[in-house]
């Protein structure tokens, strides 16, 4: 197996264990639906989308686009299109980068879901 196809698998099996860390995102008091999309021209959005018992809804999303010379890598969580936090967008020249990158994070969109939530359910009450 050559490196851009060891790079392109990789890249599958990230993508893949990001999408499966959003999906599985949960809070006892909020719904959630787990999405990944296609991202034009070359490029996948996936996290997860939750409503809160007042209808507002927050976002935990990850995506990963490339151009011809870089990956982008970008992330955060938004309520109702509202930043909470920014995962500022990372331009690698190698997949490898992208995935490292990737990965960190998929960690600091999973990290304070929890707390997050609670935060907005408070807010509510």
């Amino acid at each position: 197996m050559d490196s851009e196809l060891r790079a392109a698998a990789g890249l599958l099996a990230a993508l893949s264990r990001a999408a499966e860390i959003l999906a599985g995102l949960r809070h006892p008091f909020v719904r959630n639906t787990p999405f990944t999309y296609f991202v034009p021209p070359s490029g996948v959005c996936t996290g997860a989308a939750f409503v809160l018992p007042d209808g507002r809804e927050v976002r935990f999303e990850l995506s990963l686009t490339t151009s011809d010379s870089a990956f982008h890598v970008e992330g955060g969580i938004t309520a109702e299109g509202e930043p909470l936090l920014e995962l500022p967008r990372r331009s690698l020249p190698s997949v490898h980068d992208a995935l490292a990158v990737l990965d960190d994070y998929m960690g600091d969109l999973a990290a304070p879901a929890d707390r997050m939530l609670d935060g907005l359910l408070d807010e509510i009450v």
